[in-house]
């Protein structure tokens, strides 16, 4: 096949090989996390690693359940974008890109805080620790960046097209604005983990927790849901809605994060005394907090903005 002069080739079998990849990791973390639910076990009374306060609310029930909900997320879209590649479709590919424009936004902060988590409740020998942290280069710094290019050589657009005639509506909407629905979705997540965590909400220098905090992230969370089902069908108002949404939230959590201790965000999250024990001694601060949970806010929200032109045509 020739376009503009160039003789491009059908690179199905390569797109097949990704989505078999892509598949069989889905599937290989899907089983993680049905035995990650095992540690729910464990923990509880008459477990090995029971202590006395494990239960709802606590620091290591919530860990384990973020655990189990992520690997569940991360199955489920290696399992889809798998599906549609062994089947070639565009939409695949669309998808997977804005999935891994999400994760280099999201990425850093999240390996960060995983690995502190992990240093601080598990017993990990300098080659472990090694492991993960090229691990995570790679997956952050590394395979999103050779991926991207990858779907933008024209090889494989031209394959995509060649092989799926058919059109369906996400492949209607810009790459940029499902990278924004991702992170909705992902602080959306995030709100609810935060449940688990006494209700901790941030407002503008004061800490809401427990039933107060609990009402709060629930309205925050049924907000971001009706902007992502506006940002999808883009909708003027869901564009304005979320550049606002997130700079009350970024603003709101940085300020407050930043003017509190760690000690007092411990706190106010209630945590048992063995888990306070365990983590006070992690090395971090309200303002290191604050960077963390303010750069991939602020990130999404500038993002967003430029996404202006997708929602306001030019007359």
């Amino acid at each position: 096949m020739n376009e503009n002069g160039v003789n491009l080739k059908d690179r199905s079998l390569l797109i097949k090989m990704l989505g078999w990849i892509f598949s069989l990791a889905g599937i290989g973390i899907a089983f993680l996390a049905s035995l990650e639910i095992y540690c729910f076990y464990l923990f509880s009374h008459g477990g090995r690693f029971h202590y006395e306060g494990f239960g709802f609310g606590s620091f290591m029930f919530a860990n384990i359940a973020s655990q189990v909900i992520g690997y569940y997320i991360i199955a489920l879209a290696l399992l889809v974008s798998g599906y549609g590649h062994l089947k070639i479709k565009k939409w695949a590919a669309k998808l997977t890109v804005s999935l891994l424009y999400s994760w280099l936004i999201t990425g850093i902060p999240l390996i960060i805080i995983a690995f502190f988590i992990l240093v601080a409740t598990k017993e990990m020998s300098i080659t472990a620790i090694l492991i993960i942290l090229t691990l995570s280069i790679l997956s952050y710094a590394v395979f999103p960046p050779l991926l991207i290019c990858f779907y933008k050589r024209r090889n494989i657009v031209y394959t995509f097209e060649k092989n799926d005639k058919t059109s369906c509506r996400i492949e209607k909407i810009p790459v940029s604005v499902l990278a924004v629905s991702w992170l909705l979705i992902f602080y959306i997540i995030v709100l609810h983990i935060l449940i688990l965590l006494n209700g901790i909400f941030p407002v503008f220098g004061t800490f809401f927790h427990g039933l107060k905090g609990i009402i709060l992230l629930d309205i925050t969370i049924l907000c971001l849901f009706s902007l992502v089902w506006g940002l999808l069908r883009l909708q003027p108002w869901a564009w304005r809605g979320t550049v606002f949404a997130l700079a009350m939230i970024t603003a709101s959590a940085v300020i407050t994060l930043f003017n509190s201790s760690y000690s007092t965000i411990l706190e106010n999250m209630k945590f048992p005394p063995k888990e306070l024990l365990l983590l006070e001694n992690i090395p971090i601060q309200g303002y290191h907090l604050a960077v963390l949970a303010g750069v991939p806010l602020a990130a999404t929200w500038v993002l967003t903005i430029k996404l202006k032109r997708y929602f306001f045509k030019s007359t």
